[in-house]
Protein backbone atom coordinates (compact mmCIF):
# COMPACT_ATOMS: atom_id res chain seq x y z
CA UNK A 1 0.00 0.00 0.00
CA UNK A 2 2.84 2.42 0.82
CA UNK A 3 4.42 1.64 -2.55
CA UNK A 4 1.13 2.35 -4.35
CA UNK A 5 0.75 5.60 -2.44
CA UNK A 6 4.27 6.73 -3.38
CA UNK A 7 3.69 5.67 -6.98
CA UNK A 8 0.44 7.64 -7.02
CA UNK A 9 2.15 10.83 -5.89
CA UNK A 10 5.05 10.25 -8.29
CA UNK A 11 2.61 10.05 -11.24
CA UNK A 12 0.70 13.06 -9.97
CA UNK A 13 3.88 15.11 -9.61
CA UNK A 14 5.03 14.08 -13.10
CA UNK A 15 1.73 15.13 -14.65
CA UNK A 16 1.79 18.44 -12.80
CA UNK A 17 5.27 19.11 -14.19
CA UNK A 18 4.04 18.23 -17.68
CA UNK A 19 1.13 20.65 -17.32
CA UNK A 20 3.48 23.35 -16.08
CA UNK A 21 6.21 23.03 -18.68
CA UNK A 22 4.22 21.74 -21.68
CA UNK A 23 0.78 23.31 -21.17
CA UNK A 24 -0.24 22.98 -24.82
CA UNK A 25 0.31 19.22 -24.92
CA UNK A 26 -2.61 17.62 -26.82
CA UNK A 27 -4.20 21.01 -27.32
CA UNK A 28 -5.72 20.12 -30.70
CA UNK A 29 -7.62 17.11 -29.38
CA UNK A 30 -8.69 18.80 -26.17
CA UNK A 31 -10.11 21.76 -28.11
CA UNK A 32 -12.25 19.45 -30.22
CA UNK A 33 -13.70 17.70 -27.17
CA UNK A 34 -14.26 20.98 -25.35
CA UNK A 35 -15.96 22.48 -28.39
CA UNK A 36 -18.38 19.57 -28.60
CA UNK A 37 -19.07 19.82 -24.87
CA UNK A 38 -19.74 23.55 -25.09
CA UNK A 39 -22.26 23.08 -27.90
CA UNK A 40 -24.02 20.19 -26.16
CA UNK A 41 -24.11 22.02 -22.82
CA UNK A 42 -26.44 24.66 -24.27
CA UNK A 43 -29.19 21.99 -24.44
CA UNK A 44 -29.77 22.09 -20.70
CA UNK A 45 -32.65 19.62 -20.55
CA UNK A 46 -30.78 17.09 -22.65
CA UNK A 47 -27.72 17.48 -20.40
CA UNK A 48 -29.72 16.73 -17.25
CA UNK A 49 -31.29 13.64 -18.81
CA UNK A 50 -27.94 12.51 -20.20
CA UNK A 51 -26.27 12.69 -16.78
CA UNK A 52 -29.02 10.51 -15.29
CA UNK A 53 -28.84 7.98 -18.12
CA UNK A 54 -25.04 7.91 -18.05
CA UNK A 55 -25.12 7.07 -14.33
CA UNK A 56 -27.42 4.13 -14.94
CA UNK A 57 -25.81 2.80 -18.11
CA UNK A 58 -22.21 3.09 -16.90
CA UNK A 59 -22.95 1.42 -13.58
CA UNK A 60 -24.90 -1.39 -15.25
CA UNK A 61 -22.01 -1.82 -17.70
CA UNK A 62 -19.71 -2.36 -14.68
CA UNK A 63 -21.81 -5.14 -13.14
CA UNK A 64 -19.32 -7.71 -14.43
CA UNK A 65 -16.69 -6.17 -12.14
CA UNK A 66 -18.89 -4.72 -9.41
CA UNK A 67 -21.99 -6.92 -8.98
CA UNK A 68 -25.08 -5.90 -7.08
CA UNK A 69 -23.74 -5.19 -3.57
CA UNK A 70 -24.49 -7.42 -0.62
CA UNK A 71 -25.28 -5.77 2.74
CA UNK A 72 -22.68 -6.09 5.48
CA UNK A 73 -23.05 -3.02 7.74
CA UNK A 74 -25.57 -2.59 10.57
CA UNK A 75 -27.08 0.50 8.94
CA UNK A 76 -27.67 -1.28 5.64
CA UNK A 77 -29.74 -4.04 7.25
CA UNK A 78 -31.79 -1.46 9.12
CA UNK A 79 -32.52 0.49 5.93
CA UNK A 80 -33.40 -2.75 4.15
CA UNK A 81 -35.87 -3.53 6.93
CA UNK A 82 -37.47 -0.12 6.33
CA UNK A 83 -37.65 -0.83 2.60
CA UNK A 84 -39.21 -4.25 3.18
CA UNK A 85 -41.70 -2.76 5.64
CA UNK A 86 -42.80 -0.07 3.18
CA UNK A 87 -42.95 -2.60 0.34
CA UNK A 88 -45.43 -4.57 2.49
CA UNK A 89 -47.62 -1.47 2.67
CA UNK A 90 -46.79 -0.58 6.28
CA UNK A 91 -44.90 2.22 8.00
CA UNK A 92 -44.01 -0.04 10.94
CA UNK A 93 -44.53 -3.61 12.10
CA UNK A 94 -46.19 -4.91 15.23
CA UNK A 95 -43.75 -5.72 18.05
CA UNK A 96 -42.86 -9.40 18.10
CA UNK A 97 -43.49 -11.49 21.24
CA UNK A 98 -40.03 -13.07 20.86
CA UNK A 99 -38.27 -9.71 20.38
CA UNK A 100 -35.64 -10.52 23.02
CA UNK A 101 -34.11 -13.17 20.73
CA UNK A 102 -34.56 -11.03 17.59
CA UNK A 103 -33.12 -7.80 19.01
CA UNK A 104 -30.46 -6.24 16.81
CA UNK A 105 -28.54 -3.03 16.13
CA UNK A 106 -30.27 0.12 14.81
CA UNK A 107 -33.69 -1.56 14.85
CA UNK A 108 -36.47 -0.75 17.31
CA UNK A 109 -38.02 -3.92 18.81
CA UNK A 110 -40.83 -1.97 20.49
CA UNK A 111 -43.23 -0.15 20.67
CA UNK A 112 -43.05 -1.27 17.04
CA UNK A 113 -40.61 -3.38 15.08
CA UNK A 114 -39.05 -0.82 12.72
CA UNK A 115 -35.86 0.78 11.47
CA UNK A 116 -34.60 3.67 13.56
CA UNK A 117 -33.72 5.76 10.50
CA UNK A 118 -35.72 8.46 8.67
CA UNK A 119 -37.97 6.99 5.97
CA UNK A 120 -36.61 8.48 2.72
CA UNK A 121 -33.88 5.89 2.05
CA UNK A 122 -36.26 3.12 3.04
CA UNK A 123 -38.71 4.47 0.47
CA UNK A 124 -36.01 4.29 -2.21
CA UNK A 125 -35.24 0.67 -1.31
CA UNK A 126 -38.94 -0.21 -1.22
CA UNK A 127 -39.36 1.18 -4.73
CA UNK A 128 -36.43 -0.93 -5.90
CA UNK A 129 -37.79 -4.00 -4.12
CA UNK A 130 -41.11 -3.62 -5.93
CA UNK A 131 -39.16 -3.45 -9.21
CA UNK A 132 -37.24 -6.62 -8.36
CA UNK A 133 -34.30 -5.70 -6.12
CA UNK A 134 -33.72 -2.97 -3.50
CA UNK A 135 -30.49 -1.98 -5.25
CA UNK A 136 -32.52 -0.82 -8.28
CA UNK A 137 -33.79 1.94 -5.99
CA UNK A 138 -30.20 2.85 -5.10
CA UNK A 139 -29.26 2.99 -8.80
CA UNK A 140 -32.22 5.21 -9.69
CA UNK A 141 -31.61 7.49 -6.70
CA UNK A 142 -28.00 8.00 -7.80
CA UNK A 143 -29.21 8.88 -11.31
CA UNK A 144 -31.66 11.36 -9.79
CA UNK A 145 -28.83 12.85 -7.73
CA UNK A 146 -26.64 13.39 -10.79
CA UNK A 147 -29.52 14.98 -12.68
CA UNK A 148 -30.54 17.23 -9.76
CA UNK A 149 -26.99 18.44 -9.03
CA UNK A 150 -26.39 19.18 -12.72
CA UNK A 151 -29.71 21.05 -12.90
CA UNK A 152 -28.70 23.08 -9.84
CA UNK A 153 -25.26 23.90 -11.25
CA UNK A 154 -26.89 25.20 -14.44
CA UNK A 155 -28.41 27.98 -12.32
CA UNK A 156 -25.07 28.99 -10.79
CA UNK A 157 -22.52 28.32 -13.53
CA UNK A 158 -22.14 28.65 -17.29
CA UNK A 159 -23.66 25.62 -19.08
CA UNK A 160 -20.37 23.97 -20.06
CA UNK A 161 -19.11 24.03 -16.49
CA UNK A 162 -22.36 22.53 -15.22
CA UNK A 163 -21.98 19.74 -17.79
CA UNK A 164 -18.34 19.15 -16.88
CA UNK A 165 -18.89 18.94 -13.14
CA UNK A 166 -22.05 16.90 -13.58
CA UNK A 167 -19.88 14.38 -15.43
CA UNK A 168 -17.15 14.60 -12.77
CA UNK A 169 -19.78 13.95 -10.10
CA UNK A 170 -20.83 10.78 -11.90
CA UNK A 171 -17.21 9.62 -12.15
CA UNK A 172 -16.22 10.63 -8.62
CA UNK A 173 -19.34 9.67 -6.65
CA UNK A 174 -21.92 8.16 -8.97
CA UNK A 175 -20.20 4.93 -10.01
CA UNK A 176 -17.71 3.62 -7.49
CA UNK A 177 -18.56 5.23 -4.15
CA UNK A 178 -20.32 3.59 -1.21
CA UNK A 179 -23.43 5.62 -2.01
CA UNK A 180 -23.86 3.54 -5.15
CA UNK A 181 -22.44 0.29 -3.81
CA UNK A 182 -24.25 -0.06 -0.51
CA UNK A 183 -27.73 0.45 0.92
CA UNK A 184 -27.22 3.18 3.50
CA UNK A 185 -27.81 6.06 1.14
CA UNK A 186 -26.49 9.53 0.44
CA UNK A 187 -28.14 10.22 -2.90
CA UNK A 188 -31.54 11.18 -1.48
CA UNK A 189 -30.13 13.92 0.75
CA UNK A 190 -27.80 15.10 -2.03
CA UNK A 191 -30.81 15.34 -4.37
CA UNK A 192 -32.74 17.33 -1.77
CA UNK A 193 -29.85 19.75 -1.31
CA UNK A 194 -29.54 20.19 -5.07
CA UNK A 195 -33.24 21.02 -5.46
CA UNK A 196 -33.01 23.66 -2.72
CA UNK A 197 -29.85 25.28 -4.09
CA UNK A 198 -30.88 25.04 -7.75
CA UNK A 199 -34.28 26.62 -7.13
CA UNK A 200 -33.02 29.71 -5.28
CA UNK A 201 -31.44 31.65 -8.20
CA UNK A 202 -34.27 30.59 -10.49
CA UNK A 203 -36.83 31.98 -8.02
CA UNK A 204 -34.91 35.23 -7.80
CA UNK A 205 -34.79 35.48 -11.57
CA UNK A 206 -38.32 34.47 -12.63
CA UNK A 207 -40.32 33.59 -9.48
CA UNK A 208 -42.11 30.60 -11.00
CA UNK A 209 -44.44 28.34 -9.06
CA UNK A 210 -42.62 25.19 -10.18
CA UNK A 211 -39.28 26.35 -8.79
CA UNK A 212 -40.85 27.12 -5.40
CA UNK A 213 -42.39 23.63 -5.34
CA UNK A 214 -39.04 22.04 -6.22
CA UNK A 215 -37.31 23.98 -3.45
CA UNK A 216 -39.84 22.82 -0.88
CA UNK A 217 -39.68 19.23 -2.16
CA UNK A 218 -35.92 19.38 -1.73
CA UNK A 219 -36.38 20.52 1.86
CA UNK A 220 -38.87 17.67 2.37
CA UNK A 221 -36.32 15.13 1.12
CA UNK A 222 -33.72 16.55 3.50
CA UNK A 223 -36.14 16.43 6.43
CA UNK A 224 -36.83 12.75 5.79
CA UNK A 225 -33.23 11.68 5.10
CA UNK A 226 -30.79 13.88 7.05
CA UNK A 227 -33.07 16.08 9.21
CA UNK A 228 -30.40 17.75 11.37
CA UNK A 229 -27.90 18.36 8.57
CA UNK A 230 -30.76 19.34 6.26
CA UNK A 231 -32.03 21.96 8.71
CA UNK A 232 -28.56 23.49 9.04
CA UNK A 233 -28.14 23.37 5.24
CA UNK A 234 -31.46 25.12 4.58
CA UNK A 235 -31.06 27.87 7.20
CA UNK A 236 -28.76 30.16 5.12
CA UNK A 237 -30.91 29.59 2.00
CA UNK A 238 -34.07 30.51 3.92
CA UNK A 239 -32.37 33.62 5.30
CA UNK A 240 -31.24 34.65 1.80
CA UNK A 241 -34.72 34.06 0.36
CA UNK A 242 -36.41 36.08 3.11
CA UNK A 243 -33.89 38.91 2.74
CA UNK A 244 -34.58 38.99 -1.01
CA UNK A 245 -38.35 39.08 -0.47
CA UNK A 246 -38.06 42.14 1.75
CA UNK A 247 -35.40 43.91 -0.33
CA UNK A 248 -36.01 46.61 -2.93
CA UNK A 249 -35.34 44.06 -5.66
CA UNK A 250 -37.88 41.65 -4.23
CA UNK A 251 -41.30 41.03 -5.78
CA UNK A 252 -44.56 42.57 -4.71
CA UNK A 253 -46.45 40.66 -2.04
CA UNK A 254 -49.32 39.98 -4.44
CA UNK A 255 -46.88 38.16 -6.74
CA UNK A 256 -44.76 36.40 -4.10
CA UNK A 257 -47.69 35.03 -2.11
CA UNK A 258 -49.21 32.69 -4.75
CA UNK A 259 -45.97 31.88 -6.59
CA UNK A 260 -43.58 31.30 -3.70
CA UNK A 261 -44.86 31.66 -0.15
CA UNK A 262 -48.06 29.62 -0.44
CA UNK A 263 -46.63 26.60 -2.36
CA UNK A 264 -43.61 26.37 -0.05
CA UNK A 265 -45.86 26.64 3.01
CA UNK A 266 -48.26 23.97 1.73
CA UNK A 267 -45.48 21.46 0.94
CA UNK A 268 -43.64 22.08 4.21
CA UNK A 269 -46.82 21.78 6.29
CA UNK A 270 -47.63 18.52 4.51
CA UNK A 271 -44.07 17.34 5.18
CA UNK A 272 -44.30 18.15 8.88
CA UNK A 273 -47.66 16.40 9.03
CA UNK A 274 -46.23 13.28 7.41
CA UNK A 275 -43.22 13.28 9.74
CA UNK A 276 -45.46 13.62 12.79
CA UNK A 277 -47.67 10.78 11.53
CA UNK A 278 -44.68 8.58 10.77
CA UNK A 279 -43.21 9.23 14.22
CA UNK A 280 -46.55 8.40 15.81
CA UNK A 281 -46.89 5.14 13.91
CA UNK A 282 -43.33 4.05 14.81
CA UNK A 283 -42.71 5.44 18.32
CA UNK A 284 -46.21 6.23 19.53
CA UNK A 285 -45.47 9.96 19.76
CA UNK A 286 -45.67 12.52 16.95
CA UNK A 287 -42.75 14.43 18.47
CA UNK A 288 -40.44 11.47 19.16
CA UNK A 289 -38.25 10.48 16.23
CA UNK A 290 -37.35 6.78 15.90
CA UNK A 291 -33.63 7.55 16.01
CA UNK A 292 -34.10 9.61 19.17
CA UNK A 293 -35.90 6.69 20.78
CA UNK A 294 -33.12 4.29 19.77
CA UNK A 295 -30.51 6.63 21.24
CA UNK A 296 -32.53 6.95 24.45
CA UNK A 297 -32.68 3.16 24.90
CA UNK A 298 -29.31 2.00 23.58
CA UNK A 299 -26.74 4.77 23.10
CA UNK A 300 -24.55 5.89 25.98
CA UNK A 301 -21.97 8.04 24.17
CA UNK A 302 -22.61 11.79 23.65
CA UNK A 303 -24.05 12.74 20.27
CA UNK A 304 -22.39 16.17 20.35
CA UNK A 305 -18.83 17.00 21.30
CA UNK A 306 -19.83 19.32 24.14
CA UNK A 307 -22.02 16.75 25.88
CA UNK A 308 -20.85 14.73 28.87
CA UNK A 309 -20.60 10.96 28.69
CA UNK A 310 -23.51 8.92 29.97
CA UNK A 311 -23.16 6.14 32.54
CA UNK A 312 -22.71 2.66 31.09
CA UNK A 313 -25.99 1.01 30.15
CA UNK A 314 -26.95 -2.63 30.58
CA UNK A 315 -28.13 -4.72 27.65
CA UNK A 316 -29.74 -8.08 27.00
CA UNK A 317 -26.73 -9.63 25.27
CA UNK A 318 -22.96 -9.41 25.20
CA UNK A 319 -22.77 -8.02 21.64
CA UNK A 320 -24.64 -4.85 22.62
CA UNK A 321 -22.53 -4.55 25.77
CA UNK A 322 -19.31 -4.65 23.78
CA UNK A 323 -20.37 -2.31 20.98
CA UNK A 324 -21.80 0.47 23.12
CA UNK A 325 -19.84 0.17 26.37
CA UNK A 326 -16.42 -0.70 24.94
CA UNK A 327 -15.91 -0.26 21.21
CA UNK A 328 -17.73 3.03 20.66
CA UNK A 329 -16.30 4.51 23.84
CA UNK A 330 -12.77 3.83 22.57
CA UNK A 331 -13.50 5.23 19.10
CA UNK A 332 -15.16 8.40 20.39
CA UNK A 333 -13.13 11.50 19.30
CA UNK A 334 -12.20 13.17 22.56
CA UNK A 335 -10.84 16.55 21.38
CA UNK A 336 -12.02 19.23 18.98
CA UNK A 337 -8.72 19.19 17.05
CA UNK A 338 -8.76 15.43 16.62
CA UNK A 339 -12.37 15.57 15.47
CA UNK A 340 -11.61 18.36 12.96
CA UNK A 341 -8.62 16.55 11.44
CA UNK A 342 -10.43 13.23 11.19
CA UNK A 343 -13.62 14.68 9.69
CA UNK A 344 -11.74 16.87 7.21
CA UNK A 345 -9.86 13.81 6.01
CA UNK A 346 -13.08 11.78 5.64
CA UNK A 347 -14.78 14.48 3.55
CA UNK A 348 -11.69 15.24 1.45
CA UNK A 349 -11.17 11.57 0.65
CA UNK A 350 -14.77 11.07 -0.46
CA UNK A 351 -15.67 14.29 -2.29
CA UNK A 352 -12.36 15.74 -3.45
CA UNK A 353 -9.35 13.45 -3.60
CA UNK A 354 -6.07 14.28 -5.31
CA UNK A 355 -7.50 15.42 -8.65
CA UNK A 356 -10.08 17.89 -7.37
CA UNK A 357 -7.61 19.27 -4.84
CA UNK A 358 -5.79 21.00 -7.71
CA UNK A 359 -8.52 23.65 -8.32
CA UNK A 360 -8.50 24.53 -4.62
CA UNK A 361 -5.30 26.55 -5.16
CA UNK A 362 -7.60 29.12 -6.78
CA UNK A 363 -10.14 29.08 -3.95
CA UNK A 364 -9.02 32.49 -2.55
CA UNK A 365 -10.40 34.03 -5.76
CA UNK A 366 -13.73 32.26 -5.16
CA UNK A 367 -14.02 34.05 -1.84
CA UNK A 368 -14.01 37.34 -3.75
CA UNK A 369 -16.95 36.29 -5.96
CA UNK A 370 -20.01 38.01 -4.57
CA UNK A 371 -22.38 35.49 -6.13
CA UNK A 372 -20.63 32.59 -4.35
CA UNK A 373 -20.71 34.11 -0.87
CA UNK A 374 -23.96 32.45 0.12
CA UNK A 375 -22.54 29.04 -0.81
CA UNK A 376 -19.33 29.75 1.10
CA UNK A 377 -21.34 30.79 4.16
CA UNK A 378 -23.50 27.71 3.80
CA UNK A 379 -20.39 25.52 3.61
CA UNK A 380 -18.96 27.07 6.75
CA UNK A 381 -22.19 26.78 8.74
CA UNK A 382 -22.82 23.19 7.63
CA UNK A 383 -19.17 22.35 8.32
CA UNK A 384 -19.52 23.64 11.88
CA UNK A 385 -22.63 21.52 12.25
CA UNK A 386 -20.76 18.43 11.09
CA UNK A 387 -17.90 19.26 13.42
CA UNK A 388 -20.27 19.45 16.39
CA UNK A 389 -21.48 15.85 16.13
CA UNK A 390 -19.42 13.00 17.50
CA UNK A 391 -19.31 10.83 14.37
CA UNK A 392 -19.04 11.48 10.67
CA UNK A 393 -19.52 9.44 7.54
CA UNK A 394 -19.61 10.98 4.05
CA UNK A 395 -23.38 10.58 3.71
CA UNK A 396 -23.81 12.89 6.73
CA UNK A 397 -22.53 15.66 4.44
CA UNK A 398 -24.67 14.56 1.48
CA UNK A 399 -26.77 17.77 1.43
CA UNK A 400 -23.55 19.72 0.81
CA UNK A 401 -22.69 17.77 -2.36
CA UNK A 402 -24.13 20.40 -4.70
CA UNK A 403 -22.52 23.29 -2.81
CA UNK A 404 -19.10 21.65 -2.79
CA UNK A 405 -19.20 20.89 -6.51
CA UNK A 406 -20.35 24.41 -7.43
CA UNK A 407 -17.50 25.89 -5.40
CA UNK A 408 -15.00 23.45 -6.93
CA UNK A 409 -16.25 24.36 -10.41
CA UNK A 410 -15.93 28.07 -9.68
CA UNK A 411 -12.39 27.52 -8.38
CA UNK A 412 -11.52 25.67 -11.58
CA UNK A 413 -12.95 28.51 -13.67
CA UNK A 414 -10.48 30.84 -11.98
CA UNK A 415 -7.69 28.29 -12.34
CA UNK A 416 -8.30 27.99 -16.09
CA UNK A 417 -7.45 31.70 -16.51
CA UNK A 418 -4.00 31.36 -14.98
CA UNK A 419 -1.06 32.06 -17.28
CA UNK A 420 2.67 31.99 -16.58
CA UNK A 421 4.76 33.95 -19.09
CA UNK A 422 1.80 33.78 -21.46
CA UNK A 423 1.71 30.00 -21.20
CA UNK A 424 -1.82 28.64 -20.49
CA UNK A 425 -0.80 26.69 -17.40
CA UNK A 426 -4.28 26.99 -15.93
CA UNK A 427 -5.88 25.38 -18.97
CA UNK A 428 -3.45 22.45 -18.75
CA UNK A 429 -4.10 22.00 -15.03
CA UNK A 430 -7.87 21.94 -15.60
CA UNK A 431 -7.48 19.31 -18.28
CA UNK A 432 -5.29 17.32 -15.92
CA UNK A 433 -8.05 17.37 -13.30
CA UNK A 434 -10.48 15.83 -15.80
CA UNK A 435 -7.99 13.19 -16.99
CA UNK A 436 -7.12 12.15 -13.43
CA UNK A 437 -10.79 11.83 -12.51
CA UNK A 438 -11.46 9.67 -15.56
CA UNK A 439 -8.33 7.57 -14.96
CA UNK A 440 -9.36 6.94 -11.35
CA UNK A 441 -12.35 4.84 -12.40
CA UNK A 442 -10.49 1.81 -13.86
CA UNK A 443 -8.21 1.72 -10.81
CA UNK A 444 -11.23 1.62 -8.49
CA UNK A 445 -12.85 -1.05 -10.67
CA UNK A 446 -9.67 -3.14 -10.52
CA UNK A 447 -9.60 -2.77 -6.74
CA UNK A 448 -13.23 -3.88 -6.52
CA UNK A 449 -12.43 -6.91 -8.67
CA UNK A 450 -9.77 -7.99 -6.18
CA UNK A 451 -11.90 -7.01 -3.18
CA UNK A 452 -15.48 -7.87 -4.16
CA UNK A 453 -16.90 -7.01 -0.75
CA UNK A 454 -16.85 -7.95 2.89
CA UNK A 455 -15.99 -11.67 3.14
CA UNK A 456 -18.40 -11.90 6.05
CA UNK A 457 -21.18 -10.17 4.05
CA UNK A 458 -20.65 -12.54 1.13
CA UNK A 459 -20.70 -15.52 3.51
CA UNK A 460 -23.96 -14.38 5.13
CA UNK A 461 -25.53 -13.89 1.69
CA UNK A 462 -24.38 -17.36 0.60
CA UNK A 463 -25.87 -19.03 3.67
CA UNK A 464 -29.07 -17.03 3.34
CA UNK A 465 -29.51 -18.26 -0.23
CA UNK A 466 -28.71 -21.81 0.87
CA UNK A 467 -31.43 -21.63 3.52
CA UNK A 468 -33.88 -20.11 1.04
CA UNK A 469 -33.38 -23.15 -1.18
CA UNK A 470 -33.85 -25.60 1.70
CA UNK A 471 -37.37 -27.13 1.82
CA UNK A 472 -39.62 -25.79 4.56
CA UNK A 473 -39.23 -22.81 6.87
CA UNK A 474 -36.06 -22.29 8.89
CA UNK A 475 -35.12 -20.88 12.30
CA UNK A 476 -31.41 -20.14 12.74
CA UNK A 477 -30.05 -19.75 16.27
CA UNK A 478 -26.89 -17.67 16.03
CA UNK A 479 -24.27 -18.58 18.61
CA UNK A 480 -21.58 -15.96 19.24
CA UNK A 481 -18.25 -16.51 20.98
CA UNK A 482 -16.65 -14.18 23.54
CA UNK A 483 -14.29 -12.71 20.90
CA UNK A 484 -17.01 -12.04 18.34
CA UNK A 485 -16.58 -9.12 15.92
CA UNK A 486 -19.74 -7.09 16.56
CA UNK A 487 -19.58 -5.60 13.07
CA UNK A 488 -20.50 -9.07 11.78
CA UNK A 489 -24.09 -9.20 12.94
CA UNK A 490 -26.10 -12.16 11.66
CA UNK A 491 -29.40 -11.46 13.38
CA UNK A 492 -31.23 -9.29 10.88
CA UNK A 493 -34.66 -10.10 9.53
CA UNK A 494 -37.25 -8.71 7.18
CA UNK A 495 -40.60 -7.15 7.98
CA UNK A 496 -42.57 -10.43 8.21
CA UNK A 497 -41.16 -12.29 11.21
CA UNK A 498 -43.84 -14.96 11.08
CA UNK A 499 -44.05 -15.69 7.39
CA UNK A 500 -40.39 -15.32 6.42
CA UNK A 501 -38.66 -18.33 4.90
CA UNK A 502 -35.75 -17.88 7.33
CA UNK A 503 -35.76 -16.21 10.75
CA UNK A 504 -32.50 -15.35 12.47
CA UNK A 505 -32.42 -15.31 16.28
CA UNK A 506 -29.87 -15.04 19.09
CA UNK A 507 -28.77 -17.94 21.23
CA UNK A 508 -28.28 -15.87 24.41
CA UNK A 509 -26.19 -17.60 27.10
CA UNK A 510 -28.27 -18.19 30.21
CA UNK A 511 -31.54 -17.40 28.42
CA UNK A 512 -34.06 -20.22 28.10
CA UNK A 513 -34.73 -20.98 24.41
CA UNK A 514 -37.94 -22.88 25.13
CA UNK A 515 -40.36 -19.95 24.45
CA UNK A 516 -38.64 -19.19 21.12
CA UNK A 517 -38.57 -22.81 20.00
CA UNK A 518 -42.17 -23.27 21.00
CA UNK A 519 -43.25 -20.16 19.09
CA UNK A 520 -41.50 -21.38 15.93
CA UNK A 521 -42.37 -25.03 16.55
CA UNK A 522 -43.11 -25.78 12.89
CA UNK A 523 -39.71 -24.69 11.62
CA UNK A 524 -36.51 -26.63 11.09
CA UNK A 525 -34.05 -25.33 13.69
CA UNK A 526 -30.37 -24.74 13.01
CA UNK A 527 -27.39 -23.63 15.08
CA UNK A 528 -24.97 -21.22 13.42
CA UNK A 529 -21.46 -21.03 14.90
CA UNK A 530 -20.77 -17.43 13.88
CA UNK A 531 -17.13 -17.10 14.90
CA UNK A 532 -15.56 -19.59 12.53
CA UNK A 533 -14.98 -19.01 8.83
CA UNK A 534 -16.69 -20.27 6.87
CA UNK A 535 -19.55 -20.19 9.34
CA UNK A 536 -20.77 -23.59 10.50
CA UNK A 537 -24.46 -24.38 10.16
CA UNK A 538 -25.73 -27.58 11.75
CA UNK A 539 -29.09 -28.92 12.92
CA UNK A 540 -30.15 -27.99 16.42
CA UNK A 541 -29.11 -30.60 18.98
CA UNK A 542 -32.66 -31.09 20.18
CA UNK A 543 -33.76 -32.36 16.78
CA UNK A 544 -34.68 -31.04 13.38
CA UNK A 545 -37.95 -29.67 14.70
CA UNK A 546 -38.98 -28.74 18.21
CA UNK A 547 -42.56 -29.58 19.15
Amino acid sequence: MNFLLRFHFFILASLLCLAWFVPRFGDHWFRRVEGFGTRFARKKGAVVVSIALATILLRVALLWAMPVPVPSVHDEFSYLLAGDTFAHGRLANLPHPMWLFLETFHVLPHPTYASMYPPAQGGVLAFGQVLGNPWIGVLLSMAAMGAAVTWAMQAWLPPRWALLFGALLVLRVGLTSDWMNSYWGGAVAATGGALVIGALPRIRKRLRLGDAVLMSLGAALLANSRPLEGLIFCAPVAAAAIAWLFSKRGPAAAVALPRMIMPIAVVLIATLGFMAYYNWRVTGSALLFPEALDHRVYVNYPLFLWQARKPALRYNNAQFEYLYNVLWQKAYPRTLVRSLVWKSHVLWLFFVGSALTIPLVAFPWVLKDRRMRLLVVQCVISGLGLLAVSWLYPHYAAPLTVTLFILLAQAMRHLRLWKVHRRPVGVALCRLVVLLTVARVPFIVAYRLENPGSPWGLERTRLTRQLEETPGEQLVLVRYGPQHNVDHEWVYNGADLNGAKTVWARDIPGQDLEPLLDYYRDRKVWILEADVFPAQLRPYDGGATHR
